[in-house]
């Protein structure tokens, strides 16, 4: 484990509880071995809505709809959830109904980076949480349509489908620690290549759920 348990339990005590929408919502995931951020990486979306005071948050992968309620908890005006699966949006049109936030929701049927070309933004925050190979070129999608001092969030560089000791060589200096990796270890290291050598961002990792990227633009 990246973090130990300990950690995590202090972390999640000690961020903000669940509403009821997203206590069903995270019951849903559970009874359907749906990995969703869960809310210490919540938390962080949340604040950065508030901080960004945003207007518009564009998601690359929405599921049902659970990180989305954390923008909106943020204070965001409007969230764009993406999503291929139709019943998973339909059930996350649902559960935003339920919590009375459906009218400050987009929802996009289809893959992202189709949905992407046909907004302009500015974009307050982004979130990057689909296929992992995929992120460096969603990443490269927005970092045009990103309004000053807007943000670029990725989850899941730190667990879930990847290599993380692998990951980790690669960034301390290991070239070749990838050699042998699966497409979204590589994916994840592709993402990082890509944020930490750009001049137009400042980046850094969070080592929160399940490890948060969080770059944000420069003047």
């Amino acid at each position: 484990m990246v973090l130990s348990e300990e950690v995590s339990r202090f972390v999640r005590a000690a961020g903000p509880a669940h509403t009821d929408v997203q206590e069903r919502m995270a019951a849903f995931a559970a009874d359907h071995n749906f990995p969703n951020i869960g809310p210490e990486s919540g938390a962080v979306l949340r604040l950065l809505a508030r901080l960004t005071d945003a207007s518009t948050v564009f998601e690359f992968g929405s599921g049902f709809g659970y990180s989305a309620s954390w923008f909106l908890r943020g204070g965001a005006d409007r969230v764009v959830l993406t999503e291929f699966d139709a019943d998973e949006l339909d059930q996350g049109r649902a559960f935003m109904t339920d919590a009375g936030l459906a009218d400050r929701c987009v929802f996009e049927q289809g893959d992202a980076m189709e949905t992407v070309e046909r907004y302009d933004g500015p974009f307050d925050v982004v979130l990057i949480d689909h296929q992992k190979e995929r992120y460096a070129d969603a990443f490269h999608a927005v970092q045009d349509k990103l309004a000053p001092g807007g943000v670029v969030v990725a989850d899941n560089v730190m667990r879930g489908p990847i290599d993380f000791d692998a990951l980790l060589a690669y960034v301390d200096g290991d070239a070749d620690a990838l050699d042998a990796q699966n497409d979204q270890t590589r994916g994840i290291a592709d993402y990082l290549d890509a944020v930490r050598g750009d001049d137009g961002v400042e980046t850094t990792v969070l080592p929160v759920g399940s490890g948060l990227t969080v770059s944000t633009t420069v003047e």
